[in-house]
């Protein structure tokens, strides 16, 4: 999953390098628990590049909301895994002003927010997950 996110990045880079702004990094955040985050302003389109990680599969877990910075009021929960290390890249078309709400479990978590030309969210394709049971007879 971290050579496909790599991957992913890596084209959008270039179907934007001769653009400045391409795949710029906004925001980073990272830690463990649970936390607000800081607001970070961003223009449509958008990706949030998320990591998680723990000690103990079994125990691990995250549920990440997407809130207004300006109002305090949830817009919508972004993702929510457990008892799996795992990460992703998420596409978002509406800029705006926000804050993430992040609730973990004896988890570690990254999460990059990064500016996207539409030439690049243009480019970017959705991949399907696999299912709990696929990642384990890997």
């Amino acid at each position: 999953m971290i050579r496909l996110t790599l991957l992913l990045l890596l084209a959008l880079g270039l179907a934007g390098s001769g653009i400045a702004d391409a795949g710029q990094l906004v925001r980073e955040f990272s830690g463990t628990g649970n936390r607000v985050t800081a607001p970070f302003q961003v223009e449509g389109p958008w990706i949030i590049d998320w990591r998680l990680d723990g000690d103990y599969d079994a125990l691990i877990a995250l549920d990440v909301q997407l809130i207004d910075a300006a109002t305090g009021r949830h817009l919508g929960r972004l993702f929510r895994t457990k008892k799996y290390r795992s990460n992703g890249v998420k596409l978002f078309e509406e800029g705006g002003r926000y804050q993430l709400r992040i609730s973990s479990s004896l988890a570690r978590w990254r999460f990059k927010i990064e500016q996207l030309t539409p030439e690049e969210a243009e480019a970017y394709t959705v991949r399907e997950r696999p299912a709990p049971e696929d990642l384990l007879s890997r």
